[in-house]
């Protein structure tokens, strides 16, 4: 059993980590710090933690954790990556990873100084929607990829995270909340990389500085043309689809936990195979992956190397949204 410790546990961690833990198997959450002491107290009782700690510093520090998920605002990934990583406890990271490239790869090398496991929680990895898509692909159920596509709407304009408009906390609105989810998962299921990136983005006066919606068209390296949309000024949908050369594979709600979903094979416009799955446990088994992993039985499904290459391609589309232009990855 690997035991955790929370740094910056908040909403997140309310409604979705606890949640998971307490269903995790070899998984359990110990101890939590958050700015707020009495906030970090209530949620102890709530969720039975055992440890409240006073400062990350002890979080970090303590014996009985085994293991920091960094769950802070963006702006303190790095920070806090690096001060658990100092105390030599593995790191799994909320996404985006940072700020930018350059914060990324700081916490990448001081991973690999230390030689301690770090990975960035990209929950969809282990959706079995998302997997059965690239199994399908694998298979070449559908021929050579030609386009793919992934749409992530919601309401997040209304969320309580009220620090997600801050651009000098988080890592940009839309595309750094939830299109790097799209982004992370079209890498997964195509088992390829980011070439270059075309960004169309729009601002409101509600969202200040950071963006509410947008489109990234990518360019794969393998040849597959494919394209993000995120929104948070719409009603709650994501839809994965991917075209290729002899039929299509597609996937409505496809990264939702809350009911079942359906990932459908069609060729020549009929469905020819549908399963349904189950993503309530994504986030649980996640968990357990990366306890796994510590443990030295297989390895974590997203490294903090796929954390930096989708830092890479969001910090593109937040350039080509600026510039205009489509924007290059070249790869050190």
């Amino acid at each position: 059993m690997i035991r955790y410790g929370i740094l910056g546990f908040g909403l997140h961690g309310e409604k979705r980590l606890a949640p998971a833990f307490a269903e995790a198997k070899s998984s359990k959450l110990v101890g939590i710090w958050r700015r707020n002491l009495d906030k970090a107290q209530a949620n102890a009782r709530k969720f039975s933690i055992e440890h409240v700690f006073a400062s990350a510093e002890d979080l970090c520090a303590s014996p009985v954790v085994d293991a920091v998920f960094v769950t802070s605002p963006d702006a303190f990934h790095m920070r806090d990556t690096l001060l658990a990583l100092n105390h030599r406890k593995p790191v799994l990271c909320e996404k985006p990873l940072a700020m930018n490239v350059a914060e990324a790869e700081q916490m990448l090398a001081a991973a690999r100084k230390t030689n301690v496991l770090f990975g960035v929680a990209q929950p969809f990895r282990y959706n079995r929607s998302v997997q059965l898509v690239r199994d399908w692909l694998a298979a070449g159920r559908i021929g050579k990829p030609i386009f793919a596509s992934a749409f992530f709407g919601n309401q997040s304009g209304q969320s309580l995270r009220a620090w997600i408009h801050d651009p000098a906390v988080a890592c940009g609105g839309t595309m750094g909340d939830v299109g790097i989810h799209c982004l992370d998962a079209l890498r997964f299921v195509l088992q390829d990389e980011v070439a270059a990136v075309t960004t169309i983005a729009h601002r409101d006066a509600q969202s200040g500085a950071v963006e509410t919606s947008a489109a990234i068209t990518i360019d794969f390296r393998q040849g597959t043309i494919a394209s993000v949309t995120v929104s948070s000024r719409t009603e709650y949908r994501t839809l994965v689809e991917v075209v290729g050369e002899s039929g299509v594979i597609r996937s409505e709600n496809c990264f939702s936990t809350l009911a079942p979903v359906d990932v459908q094979l069609l060729l020549s416009g009929k469905v020819i195979d549908s399963q349904q799955v189950s993503n309530a446990d994504a986030f649980s088994r996640l968990l357990d992956a990366f306890s796994a992993a510590i443990e030295g039985h297989g390895a974590y499904g997203a490294s903090g190397d796929d954390g930096l290459k989708n830092q890479r391609a969001l910090d593109a589309a937040y350039t080509s949204w600026h510039s205009g232009r489509k924007e290059i990855i070249i790869e050190p």
